[in-house]
């Protein structure tokens, strides 16, 4: 079964938002080096960032642009082509291909059925 382990909150204005977030729900805020992305993290994290005890996900915020316009749920899959492949036989579209993200994995955007995008996360194996 696949699991949620992720979510994004797409924004016109970065800044604005990351204080809104932070001001109003305590979440720790990072810029991801490299890339336009900011990190959320929604409770407590170890120094890699990753959450330290269950019951919650981290987030993040990139800039809305094309389809990405409303939050997006991210889905952990083994793979993500064998992914693409059900999603399209079920009647879904692919948004954006697999995309690497540094050392850490691949993701990916699909729209689903009724309409709704979502996102896609593979680890990258060690």
């Amino acid at each position: 079964m696949s699991k949620v382990v992720h979510f994004e909150i797409p924004a016109d204005n970065i800044e604005r938002a990351r204080k809104f977030y932070h001001e109003i729900f305590g979440w720790k805020i990072n810029a991801y080096p490299g890339m336009e992305y900011t990190i959320f993290h929604t409770g407590p994290t170890d120094k890699e960032g990753m959450s330290q005890e269950k019951g919650f996900i981290n987030g993040g915020m990139m800039r809305r642009e094309g389809e990405l316009k409303n939050p997006i749920i991210t889905i952990d899959v083994p793979d993500i082509e064998k992914a693409f492949d059900k999603i399209v036989s079920q009647g879904g579209k692919i948004i954006r291909k697999k995309m690497d993200v540094g050392d850490m994995g691949y993701s990916a955007y699909f729209k689903d059925s009724e309409g709704n995008i979502m996102g896609l996360w593979q680890n990258k194996t060690k």
